[in-house]
């Protein structure tokens, strides 16, 4: 049995299935995501393909495998990588990887996002790194208090649920949440209140974006939506790039609609924008927090998505449904 794995991963799943007797582990060694010929290259006649969200798995991956291919284990929770109609078609199985460990670190992730914005936290790091900080000053870098203040969670599963708990459990926030049907426990333990996508961004003070990229979500925040919010509002996402039309953001931080903004995802990753302009100002923009998709980058939580991919393809192994096989 063959299997590919696209980047070298944490140990906990390569060791589970180096264990097992008849698997040939190849494992592509480059820092970076495997460029697209070297795909094709090294998937021919695999059985399983071990991949990242970095890697566009589609038709011609597939034809570039061969008819033997059986499975694709991503190694993510989204799988909007994955063409899943073309896998159907050919009788491929594909399994994600959900689980508590990441959903919390997601969450404890936008959490710290949406205190660094509001507490102004790069700016401040900033302003004495580059030697402006000559005394203390009862108007510098005022920021804002988040006790008391309106959270808008758009999209309510494990990962807007984990941050929803986290927010009422010590920081005295009203909950505003936006979901394809209301979740009467969250409403129940945290006093969240469910409301459409509209009265949201027109209430809340931080509107934190945890919905996957569906072609339903992509663009879901643009020009019209950041017009909705207010300007003293912060917008955080820790989901997928492409759910903020980019553009329509700057330009709305640009001409103060909101009053911020911290990405963990990217519409063109790994480029910050998708335009060399756009790209800069973002870059430029002092109220604007930019960390490089690193929301679930814990050693817990790595170490537990490795284990959770290779439990999957050994399941698969052994004639058993995955414990998360994606529903194509």
């Amino acid at each position: 049995m063959h299997i590919f794995i696209t980047r070298d991963i944490p140990d906990e799943g390569i060791k589970l299935l180096r264990k097992r007797k008849g698997i040939k582990l190849d494992i592509y060694k480059g820092d970076r995501a495997i460029p697209r010929l070297e795909l094709f290259k090294r998937v021919r006649g695999v059985d399983i393909l071990l991949s990242l969200l970095t890697d566009n798995i589609d038709a011609e991956v597939f034809k570039a495998a061969g008819v033997q291919l059986k499975m694709v284990a991503n190694y993510a929770v989204g799988f909007d990588n994955i063409d899943l109609k073309e896998a159907a078609k050919r009788g491929i199985v594909v399994t994600n990887t959900p689980g508590d460990e990441i959903a919390e670190s997601v969450a404890e992730h936008a959490l710290a996002l949406l205190f660094a914005l509001a507490h102004r936290i790069v700016e401040a790091d900033t302003f004495m790194r580059t030697g402006k900080y000559h005394g203390w000053g009862p108007k510098m870098l005022l920021g804002t208090d988040v006790m008391g203040k309106t959270v808008g969670i758009v999209g309510a599963g494990r990962i807007g649920g984990y941050f929803a708990r986290r927010l009422a459990d010590g920081f005295g926030v009203k909950i505003l949440y936006t979901n394809r049907k209301p979740d009467l426990d969250l409403e129940k333990k945290y006093g969240a209140k469910f409301v459409p996508l509209k009265e949201l961004l027109k209430n809340a003070d931080f509107v934190s974006l945890h919905v996957p990229l569906t072609p339903e979500t992509r663009h879901l925040i643009g020009t019209k939506q950041l017009q909705t919010m207010k300007k003293t509002a912060f917008l955080i996402n820790t989901a997928r790039g492409p759910i903020i039309d980019e553009h329509a953001l700057v330009q709305a931080l640009k001409k103060g609609k909101i009053a911020g903004a911290a990405l963990d995802v990217y519409e063109c990753e790994p480029f910050v924008a998708c335009n060399a302009r756009d790209i800069t100002e973002l870059r430029r923009l002092p109220n604007v927090v930019l960390t490089p998709h690193t929301a679930s980058a814990t050693v817990e939580t790595r170490q537990a998505m490795s284990r959770r991919a290779a439990e999957n393809i050994l399941a698969f192994l052994d004639g058993k449904t995955p414990p998360n096989a994606v529903k194509i």
